[in-house]
């Protein structure tokens, strides 16, 4: 049923807005005057793919989701509940149109789909799962579980960047500063005089900075905007993974996010009845490790074949030892699910370590960079000003 969005305003001149479903344009404006508002303004919603779902909100809603269903209410009834609830909220028609559709008599699964912003595969198959099996309640409580701890996992990956992120922002201002405001005003002092090394290029770099500014700016900006579009491709992700990939505490910390990811989404996966290939090939997308994705589906081909998946990832230089012994583990005693769950736990405690000591190294070590180039700077201002003074003493 189509979905349009209104404004309005109410017998007391209040402004309000919302979405309504009706089959036609002339049906919304009807229902709409019944509700006894003045409509100003009625579209209908084109395109739902574009509607998404907030971080936050999905996580809200899977929550809700569970444990509704935990409580025993139908699964139409739950998504009316939240529905209403949300009735004011930007995210309503994607609320209200999965409850149309599923009053029409399609699947929830299939409902979601039509919205793959805010569901990925991991999501729908979960639910598909829970379908099938009838579970969908213990389905959803696992969704949260893992989305939770997804966003608790970036959370705690941002916040251990954000830190030396801002010193080197903050570096860079004040060194900016220093280079187009400070030094410039101080120039003639130095006018006729033999200067230090140092004091020449520092000079030298603020008239360049001046005198070239806008150029520099538009070429560093060009320069990032083509780095970035470099990276978004295939070919620059695995690049970047391999540059990465040299430098040992990054290489650890990246390495244990992407496991954490792939361990947790195939732990769910399998618990839910997935088949083992597709759940590898729908967690090893979410990992966002290029080559931790490539050793993943060169074992998928290979267990297609029969063989072991502890075997196949043996091969691969990029999978931890621990990993591929306890899926060998796994293969012997059939408690496939169970290991990746464990691995995931052991993970998160290593990541949150991991975490902990480039935190520690970084500020410090930073600190003492950034403090050392503008002390450069700032060196470089004071030595001619130090042999002025000697000799206006002299």
């Amino acid at each position: 049923m189509p979905i349009f969005r209104y404004k309005a305003l109410t017998n007391t001149g209040k402004r309000i807005g919302g979405v309504i479903d009706a089959d036609s344009y002339e049906l919304a404006k009807e229902r709409l005057r019944k509700e006894k508002v003045l409509v100003t303004k009625i579209a209908s919603i084109q395109n739902k793919k574009e509607l998404s779902l907030a971080p936050q909100m999905l996580l809200a809603f899977t929550r809700e989701l569970a444990q509704l269903l935990g409580a025993g209410l139908p699964l139409y009834e739950s998504l009316l509940t939240i529905e209403e609830k949300h009735r004011r909220h930007r995210c309503h028609p994607i609320f209200l149109d999965l409850c149309d559709r599923l009053k029409s008599g399609h699947q929830f699964s299939s409902a979601l789909q039509t919205y793959p912003k805010s569901f990925d595969k991991i999501y729908i198959s979960m639910v598909q799962a829970g379908e099938r099996t009838g579970s969908l309640g213990w389905a959803f409580q696992q969704l949260y579980d893992l989305i939770e701890r997804r966003q608790r996992l970036k959370k705690q990956l941002i916040s251990a960047m954000a830190y030396p992120a801002f010193l080197g922002g903050f570096c860079f201002l004040v060194v900016t500063g220093l280079l187009l405001f400070v030094i410039p005003s101080m120039s003639e002092l130095f006018e006729g005089r033999s200067l230090h090394p140092l004091t020449q290029f520092v000079l030298s770099l603020s008239q360049i900075l001046q005198r070239y500014f806008v150029m520099i700016i538009l070429s560093l900006s060009t320069l990032v905007l083509g780095v970035i579009s470099f990276f978004k491709r295939p070919a620059g992700r695995l690049f970047f993974q391999k540059v990465l990939q040299k430098i040992p505490l990054m290489k650890t910390i990246l390495t244990q996010a992407a496991l954490i990811r792939f361990c947790r989404s195939t732990s769910i996966l399998l618990f839910g009845g997935v088949p083992l290939t597709t759940a590898l090939s729908i967690s090893r997308k979410v990992m966002k490790h290029a080559l931790l994705e490539k050793s993943i589906e060169n074992a998928e081909k290979q267990i297609v074949e029969g063989k072991s998946l502890s075997e196949e990832l043996r091969q691969s230089a990029h999978i931890p030892a621990l990993v591929t012994r306890m899926l060998s583990i796994a293969e012997e005693t059939g408690k496939f699910p169970e290991m990746l769950e464990n691995l995931s736990d052991i993970y998160d405690q290593e990541l949150e370590r991991s975490l902990t000591h480039i935190t520690t190294f970084l500020q410090p070590a930073l600190l003492v960079i950034l403090g050392g180039v503008v002390g450069l700077v700032i060196l470089s201002i004071l030595l001619p000003l130090t042999d002025v003074g000697s000799l206006i003493a002299t």
